[in-house]
């Protein structure tokens, strides 16, 4: 397994990382699958308190209690669940914040977060407040390093501006190259490291059935995988590990993160950290099959 700086800080996060939110199994269950991860040199875990109302939380602490000190654990804040389930809303507040990560940490049962990153973002926030309440917990010792997770370049900017964030937690994939326009770059630039997820664009670089994806119609999406597929073919491997190698090969991309839910998801994505680096003629190749994706909001 290869290991990449994540942005400004110390820690070194594996190249391929376990993306919590899919777990569905018992806690039992969900630790063995987490214990196998880590085993096979899986080092860094992402959750959020979002996810299952604190419950995917719960089961990544209860999973590495006793272990704590090999994995990097990230989790996310800024959505507050409404009394009674009823639905969350946006609160990326100083108040909210310093009173989620207590929650957190004891849902995780650790004393400290490596990465603790906020959960969206809009340009309308009370920014400067957001980062004071995350320069408190750093300094408080309660998170080692925190970021953003984000698709909006304007969001992005400001963060890299007026913050010390070391990573940018980010949809990118062959069917998603919009970071590519000017924002990887922007994060190369500044030393802070991209988190990838959707690297495999909901199953459909991995073998699922063709649909219409983003701006992309079913028989563009078609076009892509018929180009990925001829490249897995000249390399031998398979589809899913071309598409996860072909987000890995941005210099700003430190991981990427890989929802897991079964066994064999798992295999898939401990196999395509293993495989060969794609060439540059295989990455040409595919670049050129669908151009000219850029954001066109928050800008």
């Amino acid at each position: 397994m290869k290991y990449n700086q994540l942005g400004k800080s110390d820690l070194q996060v594996s190249e391929v990382s376990f993306g919590c939110m899919s777990l569905r199994g018992s806690h039992a269950e969900n630790a063995v699958l987490l214990q196998q991860a880590l085993e096979a040199g899986i080092n860094f875990f992402d959750t959020a308190d979002l996810y299952d109302k604190g419950e995917n939380e719960v089961t990544v602490g209860k999973a590495f209690k006793n272990n704590r000190n090999k994995i990097v654990l990230a989790t996310k804040v800024g959505n507050q669940w409404r009394p009674y389930g009823s639905g969350w809303d946006w609160n990326p507040t100083k108040k909210y914040i310093l009173e989620a990560v207590d929650k957190s940490l004891q849902r995780l049962q650790t004393d400290y977060i490596d990465l603790y990153q906020l959960h969206g973002g809009t340009i309308e926030d009370p920014i400067d407040e957001t980062i004071e309440a995350f320069e408190i917990l750093k300094e408080a010792g309660k998170i080692r390093y925190y970021g953003i997770s984000s698709i909006r370049p304007n969001v992005i900017r400001e963060y890299v501006q007026r913050s010390s964030i070391v990573s940018v937690m980010m949809q990118y994939s062959l069917l998603d190259r919009r970071p590519e326009e000017q924002i990887l770059d922007v994060l190369a630039q500044n030393n802070i490291s991209v988190l990838a997820r959707g690297s495999i664009a909901q199953g459909l670089l991995a073998g699922k059935p063709t649909k219409a994806y983003l701006s992309f119609s079913e028989a563009e999406v078609k076009k892509m995988v018929n180009v990925l597929e001829e490249v897995s073919g000249n390399l031998s491997i398979d589809n899913m590990s071309v598409a996860i190698k072909y987000v890995l090969q941005h210099p700003a991309v430190a991981t990427a993160v890989l929802g897991v839910r079964t066994q064999q998801q798992l295999n898939h994505a401990i196999k395509a950290a293993h495989e060969v680096e794609l060439g540059s003629a295989a990455l040409e190749k595919l670049k050129q099959v669908l151009t000219g994706q850029v954001y066109e909001q928050h800008r």
